[in-house]
């Protein structure tokens, strides 16, 4: 069924229309650099950019009382607008060590940056921390727009990672499924017509 949503100045959007875009506010509260996050926000968004999703990424400051109310970092959350927290270790709070992060529908995403140094030294090895930090945001956000129960036996969305999938990311070759690729981009759609069917109605009472 095609979803179409009319606007008041007289034509109509449908789901095929739209672009699938998402904002994702970061939140660094970890001991990694402002470098290393960017580097991961860029392959995390590669990652999603396969799969068909347009990502903009917001890094928002952490601990700062004094940040404009204008500020994007503190407006309502929109149905695309994403929370991604990089944790450190200490906050794990009973989350399993085995575990590199989680995310709790619909909009919130943490991954662990210890967990991503200690993958990239896996048997001794010396891989691209950010690289690694970036699929396991892209992971997260997978989970965020597939569902809780969204783990594959293949891909970036496998439950458990080790040698084998992490030298898969350092040669970029972990990716959603095609299958994944079009659940993905229709979630991001439904929520963008949500969107458009918000600002109707806020135009409707205004």
């Amino acid at each position: 069924m095609l979803v179409v949503v009319g606007l008041s100045c007289g034509f109509s959007v449908s789901a095929a229309d739209l672009i699938p875009t998402v904002s994702v506010r970061v939140l660094n509260y970890s001991e990694a650099t402002p470098s290393t996050v960017a580097k991961a926000e860029r392959e995390a968004g590669r990652i999603l950019r396969d799969a068909g999703l347009k990502v903009v990424w917001l890094d928002c400051p952490v601990g700062q009382s004094t940040v404009e109310a204008t500020d994007p970092c503190r407006q309502p959350l929109i149905p695309t607008d994403l929370l991604l927290r990089v944790l450190s270790d200490h906050s794990r709070r009973g989350i399993q060590y085995e575990s590199f992060g989680f995310a709790v529908a619909p909009a919130l995403a943490s991954v662990y940056y210890e967990h991503a140094m200690s993958l990239a030294t896996l048997n001794n090895a010396h891989y691209e921390v950010p690289i690694i930090l970036g699929c396991v945001m892209a992971h997260e956000i997978g989970h965020l727009l597939l569902g809780p129960s969204s783990h594959s036996e293949c891909g970036i969305m496998q439950g458990q990672w080790g040698r084998k999938q992490v030298r898969l990311i350092m040669c970029g070759s972990l990716h959603f499924t095609v299958e994944q690729s079009i659940l993905i981009r229709a979630e991001v759609q439904m929520r963008m017509m949500l969107e458009l069917a918000q600002v109707r109605t806020t135009s409707s009472i205004n």
